[in-house]
Order: C-alpha cells, then sequence, then structure tokens
C-alpha cells in the first residue's frame, strides 16, 4: 500500500512524450501517477508467495522494465515499486492520500504548476503528514 506522487510525471517524461496516450504519471484517480513509499505497508507474506512479484525482483526484469519505461531512477524502494506498479498495478493497493500527506510543493514552482493540484490535493482526514523537502509539519 503506497501513496501516489507527483515526481512520477517528471520521472517518466520521456516514456510519456514517446506514447502521449499512456495513463503512466496521470493523476488519480484514473491515472498510474507512481508511488511515494514514506508511508508503506508491506504483505511480506503476499509478496514472498507471489511467482510474479518474486520474478520482477531479478535483475534482468528489472532491466526490462527500465528501458521499456525510459526509467532512470534514484529513490530505491520507491523506483521500483512505482516502476513495477505501471506494468502490475493489480499488485499494489493505494492508500488514501491522508494516509501519506505529502507537505513538499517544490514541483509547484519547478515545471509542474499547471497540474500540481491535480496531484497534491487531498480531501479527507490526515492521518500521517510527510515532511518531504524539510516542510514544517503542522501543529494540528
Amino acid at each position: 500500500m503506497l501513496s501516489s506522487s507527483v515526481l512520477q510525471i517528471h520521472t517518466f517524461w520521456q516514456y510519456r512524450k514517446e506514447n502521449p496516450q499512456t495513463r503512466v504519471g496521470e493523476p488519480p484517480p484514473d491515472g498510474l501517477p507512481g508511488f511515494n513509499s514514506g508511508v508503506i505497508l508491506l504483505d511480506l507474506g503476499a509478496m514472498r508467495a507471489s511467482a510474479l512479484y518474486n520474478q520482477l525482483l531479478e535483475p534482468r526484469n528489472v532491466a526490462k522494465l527500465a528501458d521499456q519505461y525510459r526509467f532512470r531512477g534514484h529513490l530505491g524502494d520507491q523506483d521500483f515499486f512505482t516502476m513495477i506498479g505501471m506494468e502490475h498495478p493489480e499488485l499494489f493497493h493505494s492508500l488514501a492520500c491522508g494516509w501519506n500527506r505529502q507537505l513538499c510543493t517544490w514541483w509547484r514552482d519547478h515545471g509542474y504548476g499547471d497540474v500540481f493540484q491535480l496531484y497534491y490535493h487531498c480531501s479527507g482526514p490526515v492521518y500521517i503528514y510527510h515532511g518531504n523537502c524539510n516542510s514544517p509539519i503542522p501543529d494540528d
């Protein structure tokens, strides 16, 4: 279980340019926005038991997906889950944004102001604040 991230619209820029009808990197609820693993719940038993998931862990399969999606990440688990989630979204359950309320607005001011709110908007209760980009955590 992961929450989505505006970062992926940037990460998948080349793939999106080559595939303009793709859902990859598009905002929720219909897009595949990618994940932010600031808050993550893992079903380790299901992961161990999944033949598909274990095949995706093999280096040649990671490389194949990275080439397919023109993916060059730098965020470890977040990048891995995002990349395999583009190909196999059925392996994931996304958390509501209130379980990982990201506070960073850096992308709004660095090239994505026109679409930022599509990813950043979060209605409903907030359970966990994510102070990414050194954002201050609200007192409430």
